[in-house]
């Protein structure tokens, strides 16, 4: 199906990430920082990024507007996924150029329908 990166850097998040998303069929890339991640999604153009937002050193909003900003990556669709799911903060998301957001705890078919949705949404 599709190549997705996720950025996370707590691991039981990662765990059922890359869990729900291979069950799905994709194949899954991963990176524990933004900077790792960065250079994951240059080399490897996946169909579709995950961010945490809450990343250590560079977060998850630096990233994506980074990732924006760079020719070979803007296209790439970003979801953030965040705790961060207050009045607000969705408006704050995609000012830093996020698609769209996934609140955690992750709630499976919520998070599928989500990946599913954005990989089926043409990009601009």
């Amino acid at each position: 199906m599709a190549k997705v990166l996720i950025v996370e850097d707590n691991p039981a998040n990662m765990t059922l990430a890359i869990f729900l998303l291979q069950s799905a069929g994709h194949a899954v890339l991963t990176a524990t920082d933004a900077e790792a991640g960065l250079t994951l999604a240059r080399d490897e153009q996946p169909d579709l990024i995950l961010m945490d937002i809450q990343l250590p050193g560079m977060d998850g909003l630096e990233a994506t507007a980074l990732l924006k900003q760079d020719e070979a990556t803007r296209a790439i669709p970003v979801i953030a996924l965040t705790a961060l799911a207050m009045k607000g903060d969705e408006e704050r998301i995609r000012a830093a150029g996020c698609d769209g957001y996934i609140a955690k705890p992750l709630a499976y078919r919520d998070f599928l329908a989500t990946i599913s949705a954005r990989l089926m949404t043409p990009t601009l």
